[in-house]
């Protein structure tokens, strides 16, 4: 603990005592490697601001150096800072529930950039609905969100998707706008998304959970955000083996792999969000960045998620085949993958186009399935005019279609005449080649094993 009652200038020391920057300094370095919350304290005792951090040892470490310039807002704070004090948290993603938890309580001087009246993001949940979904928004007074259970106001929307992302491994939340109707009878005919498959969602939508157990999911969510991380584990525990006693062999396992969800949050620095499937490669450096980057230029109002991309191989119109991949947080979903032998042309590019979009989206276009956020073609204008094309004669239209051009790598987005052009070292356009390239790689490595059938008659 700092001494009171020094009176020098600030930050100064006698030459036989240290600074009180050299003394927050040393104080820094004794603080943990892993992630949580810090808390500045002025002479008096009172929090002047509070903080998140990945590496606390590094983050409140980086107020103290000497070269240190924190901008005009926070440059003064350091004058005023006695003492530091952390919380530590299982993850950045912890540390980022905490620290809002921290700031709407204390609301602290120096926290300003939640006080300023500007968006932030919240996290709401729509618990008066049957299947309550979780939500980002910068709304909490949007009608919809009426009722809701409401948390935040969050400092940072990148750090807070990715905590929804942890958290919706766990809970199995839908945050998707259907409007579900329990053991509505077109609810057994529904597909549900991809989401589901990757085990991030219950999928109430298609009856595979009723609300009782969904319900309970989402009130532990909820206790699981007010920190009764303890009491959560112990009821998930029980309910299992509840669960078991009644022969509800699927329902135990769901929530066996709660638990263990639960308990790999302590494995700090190890695993997380890129671990998820690990089987297969990365293709983009950072698919995050690339993600956010993609929303902007598209101005999408809702995260992207969930991609699929189109492509044709032929040669010369003989085995003519398509593609589709599916990216999912921008890493490829090797399940969502699908090959199609085109039956309707042999050389046209664009009807064979038609052909997979119809195949591929027929069930989405009925409503029996949720379309993914961005389809991707792989082409130029022509590529994107055929798809839509066949789109029209569906009932339920796609979110949004894109199709990427090689050479110019221009961005056509439906229902726009001008394409987009972006610098080659943009993160969404990286993630668009990426996506193409994959969908191109699929179908011409399907397209060789068709041609090498025919050649060898196997």
């Amino acid at each position: 603990m700092v001494e009171r009652g020094d009176h020098s200038a600030p930050g100064k020391g006698t030459p036989e005592e240290p600074s009180r920057r050299e003394v927050l300094a040393r104080k820094a370095r004794g603080l943990p490697e892993g992630a949580g919350v810090y808390l500045f304290k002025d002479e008096t005792g009172q929090v002047i601001y509070v903080g998140k951090a990945s590496t606390l040892r590094s983050r409140v470490g980086s107020y103290f150096v000497a070269s240190a310039d924190l901008g005009p807002r926070k440059q003064p704070m350091i004058e005023l800072i006695h003492d530091v004090e952390f919380i530590e948290a299982d993850g950045e993603w912890e540390a980022l529930l905490v620290e809002a938890r921290l700031i709407k309580d204390i609301r602290p001087r120096f926290n300003v950039m939640l006080k300023d009246g500007k968006s932030y993001p919240y996290l709401a949940i729509t618990t008066r609905e049957t299947f309550p979904g979780l939500y980002i928004t910068r709304n909490p007074q949007d009608p919809a969100f009426k009722r809701a259970r409401i948390f935040g106001p969050f400092s940072s929307s990148g750090a807070l998707r990715e905590a929804v992302q942890v958290m919706q491994r766990i809970f199995r939340f839908r945050t998707c706008h259907l409007d579900i109707v329990e053991q509505a009878p077109e609810n057994r005919f529904f597909r549900p998304c991809l989401l589901h498959a990757i085990e991030l969602c219950s999928a109430p939508c298609a009856d595979r959970i009723d609300s009782k157990a969904y319900g309970e999911d989402i009130d532990r969510l909820l206790r699981f955000l007010g920190s009764q991380r303890t009491q959560v584990l112990k009821e998930l525990r029980e309910a299992m083996t509840a669960a078991s006693q009644s022969q509800d062999y699927e329902r135990a396992a769901s929530l066996r792999d709660q638990v263990q969800a639960i308990e790999r949050l302590d494995e700090r620095g190890q695993g997380g969000a890129d671990e998820w499937q690990p089987e297969v490669t990365v293709f983009a450096t950072d698919p995050t960045a690339g993600l956010k980057s993609l929303q902007r230029t598209l101005g999408e109002e809702h995260p992207i998620r969930c991609m699929e991309a189109i492509d044709i191989a032929h040669l010369g119109g003989d085995e003519t085949v398509g593609s589709k991949v599916c990216f999912i947080d921008g890493r490829p979903f090797k399940d969502g993958y699908r090959r199609y032998q085109i039956k309707s042309v042999k050389n046209d590019d664009y009807a064979a186009i038609q052909e997979v979009v119809r195949r591929r989206y027929r069930e989405a276009g009925q409503g029996h399935e949720l379309y993914p956020d961005v389809i991707l073609i792989d082409g130029g204008l022509g590529q994107l005019n055929a798809a839509m094309e066949a789109f029209t004669d569906m009932s339920e239209q796609p979110p949004l279609v894109i199709s990427l051009a090689k050479k110019e790598e221009l961005i056509w987005v439906q229902d726009h005449l001008e394409p987009i052009r972006l610098g080659r070292a943009n993160p969404g356009l990286k993630l668009c080649q990426a996506i193409r390239d994959e969908a191109h790689r699929f179908a011409q490595h399907y397209h060789h094993i068709l041609r090498r059938k025919k050649l060898l008659g196997d």
